[in-house]
């Protein structure tokens, strides 16, 4: 795997406010074919493996102060040495899920703060990117926005046109910036993700959707994800780049993906989740479940192999680097063989 040329002029030609441009956006080495490693679950992680408090499960929040920064630096460095050390590529994903205004709000902070922040974290990114990237492991930076709500309940849903509305200041502090893309992490709901999808298009982004999913497969509100990619697709024109899943056990939709279909062949990235319990189930447990990291290496590993298309591989509540090592061991080697 090669690192393409950076593109001349980001794909909307603004640089950020250091006067670098975006290395990838024009052009998202993940969609040629290679493997790629993103991070685990960083919420669970800081809170359960470091101690940290974080209301809200608001990890942005630890970008003001230094150990916070260094933690998120120990934190992001030790995934992408494990992606270095294979050959492998890299999603950085910003540590900005809950950086929006009404979550920020809460946290005190104002509408040019919650700004300001998204656009250090991905500098924050950009300097780590340069520590590891090399000619044969590109890495990717990508601007993370959650939901409004709840990332297992879409409680009061909003119309595509108030999604859009609602997303799109987050989405212009990373136009901003050095991001290559967005990535929309747990959507509950089609609209929401209709909404995000077209304010990153109307600010020259790209842009990722990763729907979370229940025991059976479907989305919280109750869509199946067929149907779900269907009228993402149909509402913006193809817009995303590709789509993913997260925040689910693979046994949770590895029985809804049928290889050779074409909604499936828009699935590109799995981000899944340690436990195998239901999202209520998790709410309510008060420790953390990482299940087995060798299993969950060996379960991605077939699905990747079933579905080759697949390509972004990480995890989301409940794991970590031993995880992520598990999975990759397990996909090279059978890459290899």
């Amino acid at each position: 795997m090669s690192v393409p040329q950076s593109p001349s002029k980001a794909q909307n030609g603004a640089p950020n406010k250091n006067g670098r441009q975006a290395k990838y956006r024009a052009r998202l080495p993940q969609l040629d074919g290679g493997l790629f490693l993103t991070d685990g679950g960083i919420e669970t992680t800081l809170i359960f493996h470091d101690g940290f408090e974080l209301p809200h499960f608001a990890a942005f929040d630890l970008m003001k102060k230094r150990e916070g920064r260094d933690a998120l630096r120990r934190y992001f460095s030790r995934y992408a040495e494990i992606a270095r050390s294979n050959d492998l590529g890299f999603v950085f994903e910003s540590p900005t899920w809950r950086a929006s205004s009404d979550w920020g709000r809460k946290l005190g902070y104002s509408d040019a703060d919650i700004a300001e922040v998204n656009l250090d974290s991905i500098t924050f990114l950009a300097a780590l990117r340069e520590d590891f990237e090399g000619p044969d492991t590109p890495m990717v930076i990508s601007g993370c926005i959650g939901p409004r709500g709840d990332g297992y309940d879409p409680g009061r849903m909003m119309t595509a046109m108030e999604a859009e509305a609602y997303h799109r200041k987050q989405i212009r502090a990373f136009a901003r910036s050095e991001a290559d893309l967005i990535t929309a992490i747990t959507m509950t709901y089609v609209d929401e993700a209709i909404g995000l999808a077209r304010a990153a298009l109307a600010e020259g982004m790209p842009v990722v959707i990763s729907f979370t999913v229940e025991t059976d497969g479907r989305l919280p509100s109750g869509q199946s994800m067929k149907e779900a990619i269907a009228a993402v697709d149909t509402a913006t024109g193809n817009g995303p780049a590709y789509f993913m899943i997260n925040c689910a056990h693979p046994t949770h939709f590895d029985g809804t993906l049928k290889p050779g279909e074409a909604w499936v062949s828009r699935i590109k990235g799995l981000r899944a989740n340690a436990s195998c319990l239901s999202h209520a189930e998790l709410d309510e447990a008060e420790d953390l479940d990482d299940g087995n990291p060798e299993e969950l290496g060996q379960q991605i590993r077939a699905l990747h192999g079933a579905m080759q298309h697949i390509t972004v591989l990480g995890g989301c509540c409940g794991t970590d680097h031993r995880h992520i090592e598990a999975i990759c061991r397990a996909c090279t080697a059978a890459k290899a063989a």
